[in-house]
């Protein structure tokens, strides 16, 4: 192995970076997206018990916003639980969105590793035909070191590259759709306890009053 990091040359070093840097991402992503962190199991279930005896004190609902994503989530519903119905879920999509954000941490980072990858194994493929076509303008055709040293330095960053590009690439689409999966959760919980604290306190039907309500509908002729 640290001969082909020898072989490839300086364009190894920046390759190698991003390859630690991938790898530290996808580890911190596995630990802190675990679904027992994200979704604890039962939490929506608690906090609709909660709103159905009516235990909503400060002190739950600021417990239940250090708890984990989910229930920083149902505490922004808790805490508007006396608006309207459409401004309660403009609060929840509020906070749905900077809590997505967390979630997402590192994510553009690993995508731009995926990216980059290439491009660093393509610049010391370049690099080793320039070195190449160099030799063989100083020594000739005939000198094969010359132009093995700079066709074995092009191969080994252009694998290189695709390398550290491939599972950064891989990951960053897993962990994506693994976000994705956690937020529908998150609405379809936010979505029940709405509908549990409307069930609790049911907004009045405004009804037509006056002249208009009690005047009987046309009949046709």
């Amino acid at each position: 192995m640290l001969e082909l990091v020898k072989a490839g040359g300086w364009p190894m070093i920046p390759l190698l970076l991003l390859g630690v840097l991938a790898l530290a991402i996808v580890v911190e992503r596995f630990w802190s997206l675990r679904r027992k962190e994200i979704l604890p199991p039962g939490l929506g279930e608690e906090v609709r018990a909660w709103a159905a005896r009516g235990q909503l004190e400060p002190a739950h609902i600021e417990s239940l916003r250090r708890n984990s994503p989910l229930g920083e989530l149902l505490a922004a519903a808790l805490d508007v639980r006396n608006r309207p119905r459409d401004q309660i879920r403009e609060r929840i999509e509020d906070t749905g969105r900077h809590v997505v954000h967390r979630m997402e941490k590192f994510l553009n980072a690993l995508g731009s590793i995926a990216s980059a990858g290439p491009l660093l194994g393509l610049l010391g493929t370049v690099v080793g035909m320039i070195q190449m076509f160099l030799g063989i303008q100083d020594s000739g055709v005939g000198d094969v070191n010359a132009l093995a040293g700079g066709i074995g330095k092009a191969l080994v960053c252009a694998a290189a590259g695709m390398i550290v590009a491939i599972p950064a690439l891989l990951f960053h689409r897993y962990f994506r759709g693994r976000v994705t999966g956690y937020v529908m959760e998150m609405e379809k919980e936010a979505t029940a306890l709405v509908d549990a604290l409307e069930a609790r306190h049911p907004r009045p039907v405004v009804r037509p009053s006056g002249a208009a309500a009690a005047a009987p509908a046309p009949t046709s002729a």
